[in-house]
Order: structure tokens, then C-alpha cells, then sequence
């Protein structure tokens, strides 16, 4: 759907009526608008597919009660303020920015509509009517490192990174932390793509990492390349956002994949039942079942899953959680000490490299 059609089908139907600070307000008997705005081509794998799977399933839980609507390959930046703009003068009431970049023209669009409800996916900054969600994706690179450093035969891993933030950061360190946790020889080399979305220089990158020696593979972009890159090279990789075993049907040893249902749901339902609470920020994990390891590989040994499993309860129980100190950074000097763990507001602000991970991190 490209943008025109989506604003069309925004803008037909009558929007509810929602009002700020009001715990309980009946809505007219039109179904609430909602869209989504994504940085990607949805497509049928990666981060904006997953989103565009919650937002079909919302549709489907609601029913004539929602109309919605999306507009995809939006840029970061100034670019799309005007998406958000146009979306919320089509009438929609929920307008979710599925991407970090959105976050600074979120707040701006939003600070001239009081009564549209905005959700901005993976930044920090909230206001009244501008709430903020994400997935603990490093809970799903932990996992897949588990596993990789479990199905190296080289000891070395790579890593396809996007842009040098902290979700990105957080995800490269805790695949290593995984991979480590299980297998202490083990290395991870980074190649920085400065795109969220472009094939050709996932794939280049892809085989830059294996030419390095690395033979398990993980990403942090959206096409499915890097998976198809390690099977044609031989090498094992993990589908990022969603299954792509569909483009490694060999050598994909699972899919780190998201459900960003149970959020939507959660905003959809509270819209409509009247309420704009204060906006928070929510960070949802394995604990709400946000996030999972899905469609492992035959060839993973029964001992692998089982301390996959191990790790996973130890995760959602309390009882292991994956940034508990001592962790050492890459010079090898304690960062986090014995007994103490990063908390949320920490782990929104990581910019360093673990030990175990290779290169400069960029300023």
C-alpha cells in the first residue's frame, strides 16, 4: 500500500471522540481510525512486517469497532513529519510511529493535536497525549547468541548493525554476551550499515563478516539478505523481527521474532473504552511473551535447547537476568560488578562494547 492509498482509506469514516484527561467518554457509533506509520516496505519478513502482523491482528480482535490504516517507507527525520501531520488531520485517533527516528517529529506533531493519542516505538520521549513501547530485543539476540555459541565451529560471530543507538548496541552486546555465557572463546565482529532497510549493503556486509571467518550470523536490519547471504555461503544465521526461514531453509537456525500484539491490543482496547491516561513508557519482553526464538533448526542438539530453555526461565523468573554484573567491556576492566544489574533507565543509554566483541562502537 503506498501512501496515497493509505491516507484514502485513513480518511474515510467518522473518527470517535476522545478527549484528554477524561477517564470515561462514549464514542460514536463510527469505528476509531488508527494507523500505523513504518519506516520499511512491509513486505513479508522483518522489523516492519511484525508490526504490520500486530496490526492485523488488532483489526481482526476489534473488528467494526477499528478501521485502520498504514503508510509505509516513511523516512526518519523532518521527512515524515508531515505523515504524522496528514494522518492526524485525516481523523485517525491512534497514530502508532513504528521507528526510532519518528520520535522527535511525533512530539512536535503531536504538541498541535491534543486529542490524537500517539505511540512511538523505540525512543524515550513522552508527553500527555505521546506514549512510548518497545520489545526487549537484546532478550531475543541473548537467546540466538546462546545458541550460536553453542553451533560455532570458528568461535567467531558477526553481526549486522544498523546505526550506533542503544537498541542496536544492546542487542550486539547481549548476542555476545549469549554466545559467551556458553562458549567463552567466542568473538563478535561488526560491519555498520547506517540503514535500517537497503539489501545490497545488508548483503555486502553479510559477506564481509564471513569472509572475516564468522559462521553464525545475526542482524539488526530488515530484509531478509543477511539469512540469504549465509545460505548461500554455508554459514548459519538467525532471522531478526520475524522468521526468514523461507529464505534460508537450510542453515537458519531460528527466527527472533516479535509480537507487538499484546501492546496494541492494550492501546487499542484503552481508547476505546475512554481513557487517555497519562502517557508512559513500556518495555515489553519474553515475561509478556512479546518476544520469542521461534522455528529452531533440526540440527540444534537436544542439550542446546535445553540450556536455551534453562536460560529463558532463568530470564523471565528474575532469577537470571542477562545484564547481572561481573561483565567486563571490551578492555577487559569489570563494568558491571558482581551484584549489581543494569536497570531500564541504564540499559536506554548503553554505548559501550562487552568484552568478546571486536572494533571500534562509533561516537
Amino acid at each position: 500500500m503506498d501512501r496515497r492509498t493509505a491516507l484514502k482509506l485513513a480518511a474515510s469514516g467518522i473518527a470517535g471522540t476522545l478527549a484528554p484527561g477524561l477517564a470515561s467518554r462514549a464514542f460514536a457509533a463510527a469505528p476509531l481510525k488508527a494507523a500505523w506509520v513504518y519506516v520499511a516496505p512491509v513486505g513479508d519478513v522483518g522489523w516492519s512486517y511484525s508490526h504490520d502482523l500486530g496490526r492485523r491482528a488488532v483489526a481482526k480482535i476489534f473488528g467494526s469497532r477499528l478501521q485502520t490504516s498504514f503508510v509505509e517507507s516513511v523516512p526518519e527525520g523532518p521527512q515524515g513529519e508531515h505523515v504524522f501531520r496528514d494522518l492526524a488531520m485525516a481523523g485517525n485517533k491512534v497514530i502508532f510511529a513504528t521507528s526510532f527516528g519518528y520520535m522527535d517529529p511525533v512530539m512536535k506533531v503531536a504538541r498541535d493535536f491534543p486529542d490524537v493519542l500517539f505511540e512511538q516505538a523505540t525512543g524515550y520521549k513522552v508527553a500527555h497525549n505521546v506514549g512510548e513501547y518497545d520489545v526487549r530485543t537484546y532478550e531475543g539476540a541473548y537467546m540466538a547468541g546462546v545458541v550460536a555459541g553453542r553451533m560455532t565451529k570458528s568461535n567467531k560471530l558477526g553481526f549486522v548493525a544498523t546505526f550506533p543507538i542503544p537498541e542496536v548496541v544492546r542487542n550486539i552486546n547481549a548476542y555476545t554476551l549469549g554466545a559467551r555465557s556458553v562458549n567463552p572463546k567466542c568473538t563478535t565482529n561488526v560491519v555498520w550499515i547506517s540503514t535500517w532497510y537497503d539489501p545490497g549493503k545488508e548483503r555486502e556486509a553479510a559477506l564481509t563478516l564471513i569472509s572475516q571467518g564468522a559462521d553464525v550470523l545475526l542482524q539488526n536490519s530488515d530484509s531478509p539478505a543477511v539469512v540469504q547471504a549465509a545460505e548461500q555461503k554455508g554459514v548459519y544465521a538467525f532471522g531478526w523481527d520475524s522468521d526468514m526461514r523461507q529464505f534460508a531453509p537450510k542453515l537458519q537456525l531460528g527466527g527472533v521474532e516479535l509480537d507487538w500484539t499484546v501492546r496494541y491490543r492494550e492501546v487499542i482496547q484503552d481508547v476505546l473504552d475512554g481513557h487517555f491516561p497519562k502517557r508512559k513508557s513500556v518495555w515489553y519482553g519474553l515475561a509478556q511473551k512479546a518476544i520469542r526464538l521461534g522455528d529452531l533448526n533440526p540440527v540444534i542438539p537436544a542439550d542446546v535447547r535445553t540450556v536455551l530453555k534453562q536460560r529463558i526461565d532463568g530470564i523471565v523468573s528474575g532469577k537470571h537476568p542477562i545484564w547481572a554484573g561481573p561483565i567486563k567491556g571490551q578492555d577487559g576492566k569489570v563494568i558491571i560488578p558482581a551484584g549489581s544489574v543494569l536497570d531500564d533507565a541504564q540499559l536506554h543509554k548503553v554505548h559501550f562494547y562487552v568484552e568478546g566483541v571486536q572494533g571500534s562502537l562509533p561516537v
